[in-house]
């Protein structure tokens, strides 16, 4: 009886070879996948977009031992800073060299940026830029 359980059908497993994906047919798989545009995105402008939470800008060239209190120290003369976020190297323990430094007010990213960007932090020349923008409508 164990072995009845262990016979497969051949029908089962050439259609389970063909497919890829969970359960797509092929003709699933041909189709082009589109998505709707959100409500009022047609006349959108291109600039910065808020987060959910904030204004978030974006900080590369960090140096690698840069920690949060130097980016807080650096960041923290233009407003009040909700958030920072240093991404580690598992292998080595030192930052990947960028930040994320969120704001309350985007006057106060805005502040940052125009101020930063370009300057130098820890012997590095850094960049500094809108984390989430919102995109170009492409024309059709």
């Amino acid at each position: 009886m164990a072995d009845m359980d262990m016979i497969v059908d051949d029908e089962q497993q050439i259609s389970a070879s063909k497919q890829k994906g969970r359960g797509l047919t092929e003709k699933r798989q041909r189709e082009r996948i589109v998505y709707e545009a959100v409500e009022g995105s047609e006349n959108a402008v291109v600039g910065p977009a808020r987060s959910i939470e904030g204004w978030i800008v974006f900080v590369t060239g960090l140096q690698e031992e840069a920690t949060e209190e130097d980016v807080n120290e650096a960041f923290g003369d233009f407003g009040e800073i909700r958030n920072v976020h240093l991404n580690l190297d598992r292998r080595t323990g030192f930052n990947k060299g960028y930040a994320l430094v969120e704001y309350d007010t985007q006057k106060e990213a805005q502040a940052a940026i125009d101020n930063l960007n370009g300057k130098e932090v820890l012997g590095q020349t850094i960049q500094v830029d809108w984390c989430f923008v919102t995109p170009m409508k492409a024309k059709k």
